[in-house]
């Protein structure tokens, strides 16, 4: 399999259209004016030999009554990353469904399969060529959307004490709407955007605990494995469906079962319960066996340049391991608000947003010179990128 991404280095644009703890609706991609700006983002990612972009379609906006759709607001964008020779990836549902929509609801399968079917016929119709192959993930995290709204009540719809519910809601969506989008382009590639994550017991844990948390820590897998067909099976789930797996890891991954406790993402106490995140990579490659890629990184701040060399050793040492590593998404490489404070950046992109001035885009220097390096670091070595099945080498340029 020859990668199937023009740069190891990819960027992802905020899309959350969801409703958030106050049942107020975000767009994300308006705050930070990226649906209006999208050219010149691409032609900023450039310089930076960054080719392909993670995008999002809003549901929310696109959809605009049941089952009918208007995709118009999207023809921007694909005019953009044609002009600009920029690789798109799209996401159906990032987070956030129609107002009169929730996954509980008993028409919600049907419609997300409607709008599967909707977007893949309007982006074949609108594509110019086939430069490029159409990578699409269905339904992002899951695992985490479940949580959110199933558990801790933030969005829709709003529950607790239902997480595997709604999950299994999500799921049997996700798994229909891949069915329709194989029909409609049989060559579409399947990428998952997955949490990927470390739950471990507290010091001095007993034997409850240390099973309590490594119990918890396999419910990472939930989602995948039924995408896979490995448990619920009535879904249809199976293992060809998964191209690609993505996985999503920032600063606060790790994490102490029973308690609102993160372990520090620099181990420098030594904490045996640490993880590395190529450990982390390993053990869901040793599950799954299919080419990865990190879907989301970043940290917010002044840390950021030190998170990217710690991302970018960590991504040394998977493929160093001969495990198919693809490449690494900075997500948002456009500053964002908070979901739920939209006049509170988080400061954690490439460039920085002011929240005022919709062209605002101020590059955060330390960021961009440490980008540099690391792209620098990951082409220094051909041992790395040397596979007999993984063309590793097309995708980091």
């Amino acid at each position: 399999m020859a990668s199937p991404f023009t740069s190891f280095w990819m960027a992802g644009f905020e899309c959350a259209d969801h409703l958030n703890s106050s049942r107020q609706r975000v767009s994300l991609l308006k705050e930070t004016a990226h649906d209006l700006l999208v050219k010149h983002d691409y032609e900023r990612l450039k310089a930076f030999g960054i080719n392909a972009v993670r995008e999002g379609i809003c549901w929310s906006e696109v959809e605009i009554s049941p089952y009918k759709f208007d995709f118009s607001r999207l023809e921007r964008f694909i005019e953009a990353a044609e002009e600009t020779g920029i690789q798109q990836i799209w996401d159906i549902c990032h987070f956030g469904f129609p107002d009169d929509l929730n996954p509980m609801n008993p028409h919600f399968k049907d419609r997300f399969v409607a709008l599967c079917d909707a977007f893949a016929t309007f982006f074949n119709l609108n594509k110019s060529d086939d430069t490029f192959p159409f990578i699409v993930t269905p339904i992002n995290e899951v695992s985490f959307l479940s949580w959110l709204g199933g558990e801790a009540a933030e969005t829709e719809p709003y529950l607790k004490g239902e997480g595997w519910n709604v999950k299994y809601q999500l799921m049997k969506a996700y798994i229909a709407g891949i069915e329709v989008l194989k029909k409609i382009d049989p060559d579409v590639k399947i990428l998952t955007t997955e949490p990927i994550v470390n739950i471990v017991p507290p010091l001095n844990a007993d034997d409850f605990q240390i099973n309590y948390a490594a119990e918890q820590h396999e419910l990472q897998y939930q989602s995948l494995d039924m995408l896979c067909g490995r448990i619920c099976p009535e879904l249809g789930g199976k293992p060809g469906y998964p191209d690609i797996l993505g996985f999503n890891y920032y600063y606060n991954n790790q994490w102490i079962s029973g308690f609102k406790e993160f372990l520090p993402w620099v181990n420098t106490a030594e904490d045996m319960r640490w993880r590395p995140l190529s450990s982390l990579l390993e053990e869901a490659y040793s599950r799954y066996e299919k080419p990865m890629i990190i879907s989301e990184t970043s940290h917010p701040g002044v840390h950021r340049p030190e998170w990217l060399n710690f991302i970018t050793e960590q991504c040394i040492e998977t493929l160093s391991q001969k495990i198919p590593l693809l490449g690494a998404c900075l997500y948002p490489i456009i500053d964002r608000p908070d979901w739920n404070d939209i006049t509170l950046w988080h400061h954690a992109g490439l460039w920085d947003h002011d929240g005022m001035d919709a062209n605002s885009r101020d590059i955060y220097e330390p960021y961009a010179r440490c980008l540099n390096r690391c792209e620098k670091l990951l082409k220094a070595d051909d041992s790395l990128i040397s596979y007999e099945d993984i063309e590793i080498i097309n995708s980091i340029g």
